[in-house]
């Protein structure tokens, strides 16, 4: 199958590198690749040629694709470019926009949205949100240290003894938890708060403190998302937050509800009730924000404290990004990409719940 890859309108990422190109080559696939794709990512057209891709311009990949790669959605007027039956695989993020899928099928395509990919041990090496969700946890502490007037790790010097800083990571899946062990292994004293007490074992494995609140409601069935709360516990949970944020240098916020804006955490009175010099690296920037003053893609200073509302820092780490990202399309392309022919058995719980249209009729909602 002609296997195709777009250059990203505003994300320095490329969906596959050169060397999982190489490897659908090598399972008798033809990989376009649009010029400079994967420029920014470190990875340039030479790198592609090397293994057998071929570069070709935006419109000749479009028309020419039987797969279609990209990273973020594209304008609709993209898709009418594109063969009735082409398979178009991004992240389409149908549970916020349900029109998306009714679009695509409007254009006679088959469209794969890697965000409905389950969330299970069985799909794990397929799971792109897992993957982004890791880097942006690292890199959110990269940004905060970074911005923070002092030492991350404590210090015995001539001058004096400095004494660590304090971190509180609000929301431990994939992003909280990397953030948790990069904060460790910078030096700092970390508390994690979660509403999921499943998240305790692991919080406290990175050698973290994990903040509880009685009374939660634990969906486990959520995907790897936080559900909503009753009033009563987010009036508890509110408390303990602007306790522990009051005396934090750092606060890293994750929390996300699937579908629905993202839960506000921070208030505006818990942000000057902080320290002078503090940080607060929201990852729920693009949902509204877990803080009160978030601005999405902005960095915002309230009475000495430092916001900084960022939900696409995997972006900033494109290299390694682009790698896991990769390498999470080939996994998944296992299942319904063989010998250079497309089978898609929707028997298997991966693909029916990830195909939300198929050959022009919709399927999210089927499930």
């Amino acid at each position: 199958m002609k296997i195709g890859v777009l250059k990203e309108m505003n994300d320095a990422k490329v969906a596959i590198i050169p060397d999982i190109a190489k490897k659908f080559i090598e399972e008798n696939n033809q990989v376009l690749v649009e010029t400079g794709a994967g420029h920014l990512a470190s990875f340039d057209d030479r790198a592609f040629e090397e293994v057998g891709a071929t570069i070709a311009s935006r419109e000749e990949t479009l028309k020419e694709a039987e797969i279609l790669i990209t990273i973020n959605p594209l304008e609709e007027g993209d898709y009418a470019k594109l063969k009735p039956g082409t398979v178009v695989v991004s992240l389409f993020q149908p549970f916020a926009d349900p029109a998306v899928a009714e679009m695509l099928a409007s254009h006679k395509l088959t469209a794969m949205s890697l965000d409905m990919i389950p969330r299970t041990t069985l799909a794990q090496a397929m799971d792109v949100l897992s993957s982004m969700a890791s880097v942006a946890g690292y890199k959110a502490v990269v940004r905060a240290m970074d911005h923070l007037p002092r030492y991350f790790p404590m210090l015995t010097t001539a001058a004096g003894s400095i004494p660590p800083s304090k971190v509180l990571v609000i929301g431990a899946g994939v992003a909280g938890l990397q953030a948790v062990a990069t904060c460790r292994r910078n030096g700092a004293v970390v508390e994690a708060f979660d509403t999921r007490l499943a998240a305790k074992e692991e919080v406290e494995s990175l050698g973290a403190k994990f903040v509880e609140v009685e009374g939660a409601t634990d969906d486990k069935g959520a995907g790897g998302y936080a559900v909503e709360q009753t009033e009563e516990y987010k009036q508890k949970q509110q408390a303990l937050i602007q306790e522990k944020a009051s005396k934090a240098d750092v606060v890293i916020t994750t929390a996300q509800l699937r579908g629905k804006p993202a839960p506000l955490l921070i208030t505006e009175e818990t942000v000057n009730n902080m320290k002078p010099g503090a940080v607060i690296v929201d990852l729920a920037a693009s949902t509204g924000g877990n803080c009160a003053l978030t601005k999405n893609d902005e960095t915002v200073n309230q009475n000495g404290v430092t916001i900084i509302g960022d939900s696409n820092l995997s972006a900033s780490m494109p290299m390694h990004a682009s790698q896991l990202f990769s390498k999470n399309i080939q996994n998944y392309f296992k299942l319904f990409v063989k010998e250079g022919q497309l089978s898609l058995d929707f028997d298997n719980e991966i693909i029916k719940s990830s195909c939300i249209a198929f050959e022009g009729e919709v399927r999210y909602g089927l499930n």
